[in-house]
Parts: structure tokens; sequence; C-alpha cells
């Protein structure tokens, strides 16, 4: 028997029509959120996710609306939007996309790429750290104990962006002063998306390996992390806690 709901190809809209026919929440810290489509996350799951925000973070966070789809896919200079997963889309479909749609930004999450809540949260708290970022700069204080931690010569980073900006401001050439504010940016942002994350869901650090560069070092991380946590204290019903697991 031929299923015709999966042989026919997904509807596709354009972002801003995705935007003017979907409603609107807004959770608790005031992070407004919308869910358009075949979305696998449940709502309660999304809504906790959202609210995990804490409040002092959220009010850089102005002016934006971030919409959870299934496929946000990428046609030359233009962006749709899929109801549903498509294999033949999927081939042009991006993790998100923000995109400035009147007086407001609107972030397209794809959250069938991913196959589980971590990795969409993931995405979601990346891009909210980014947003922080863009939208305070970096704290001092955070800056400063990277830094101290860089000068004690502490394995490995975040990402790949700080792991290569790290090793340009410590290099000798004439733009270590560049390279040192795109690290200041990608380590305050990093950080701030892990944070949240470990709010949100319990998180196995080592499940944030990548291959491409060697993972910060626990100690420094939980370091930064409680910097982060001084900065943008949890929200009620949000517990931030770091556990040391002896290796048996």
């Amino acid at each position: 028997m031929l299923d015709m709901s999966q042989a026919a190809p997904a509807l596709t809209r354009t972002p801003a029509e995705v935007v003017r026919q979907t409603p609107v929440s807004q959770a608790s810290n005031g992070v407004c959120y919308a869910s358009s489509g075949e979305v696998t996350i449940s709502e309660g799951d999304l809504e906790r996710m959202v609210a995990a925000v804490p409040r002092s973070a959220a009010a850089a966070l102005e002016r934006k609306a971030y919409y959870f789809v299934p496929l946000t896919v990428s046609q030359g200079d233009d962006t749709v939007i899929a109801d549903r997963y498509d294999v033949v889309l999927s081939d042009n479909a991006v993790c998100h996309r923000n995109l400035n749609l009147g007086d407001a930004q609107c972030v397209f999450i794809s959250t069938r790429l991913m196959d589980d809540k971590f990795s969409v949260a993931f995405e979601f708290y990346i891009n909210v750290g980014h947003a922080i970022v863009e939208r305070i700069g970096v704290s001092q204080a955070f800056a400063d104990l990277a830094w101290k931690q860089v000068d004690a010569e502490v394995r490995g980073e975040t990402s790949l962006d700080a792991w290569e900006a790290r090793k340009g401001a410590t290099g000798s050439g004439s733009d270590t002063e560049k390279y040192k504010n795109e690290y200041f940016a990608a380590a305050f942002a990093d950080s701030i998306s892990i944070y949240l994350l470990s709010l949100y869901l319990d998180v196995d650090y080592y499940d944030l390996r990548e291959r491409d560069y060697p993972l910060l070092a626990p100690s420094a991380m939980a370091e930064r992390l409680r910097k982060i946590s001084e900065l943008f204290p949890p929200n009620p019903g949000f517990e931030f806690a770091i556990y040391h697991k002896r290796r048996t």
C-alpha cells in the first residue's frame, strides 16, 4: 500500500507567511517563540526550553521571536519553510536562519535536522548566546577569567571559533588584538550556551566533544560556567549545579 501523504512533497511557505499565520507565545521570561508544522519536540519541552533563559539574559532578546519549524530551506537567495521533514528538501536545509521581518528579527530553527531535544535546545541556546553578546558585549569579568586560563595554558576550548581565535590571539602577528576580541566574544557566547543547556537538561560534558578541536578542560569550563551563573542567575524553577564524577 502506498501512503500518498508521504509520497507528496512537503508544503513550503515563505518566512513572512509563517510569521503571519502562526500565533506567537511569550514565555514567563518574556522570550517570544512559536512552533509551526510537524515538530516532534513536545509543547511542554519547548516551553521549558525557552523558559530556561534567565530573565537578565532574556532582556537582550527584545524584538526577537524564535520559530521552531521542521526545515528551514535555502533556495538560492530565498528561504522557505517546510511543513514537515522532506528528504529532498533536507539537502538544502540549514540549522537556523535569522531574518529581519518588519521591525523584528525572526529566527527559524530546523528541528527535524536534529534527532533529539538536546540538539534542538543547543542550537537554540547557541543562537541566544550570540544574540546576547551582540546586544550587550562581553563581560569584563568573564574576559579576565578566560585570559587568565589562556595564560595558564589550559588545554582546549569551547568551540572551533574560540579555538581558532585563541590561536590567533596568542600568535605573533600584528592582528593579535583583533583575534583577542573575537576570542572573548566566541568564548563568552559558547559558555552562555552551555550554561543554558545545563539549566534545561542534565548534560554530560563529554557529549559536547568535537573532532576538530580539543574540548576545554572540565575544571576550566566549570570556572567559566560559574561566572556565567553569577552574571545570569537561574530563573525560579531552574537550578545550576556542576557534578564531578570520579573515574572508575
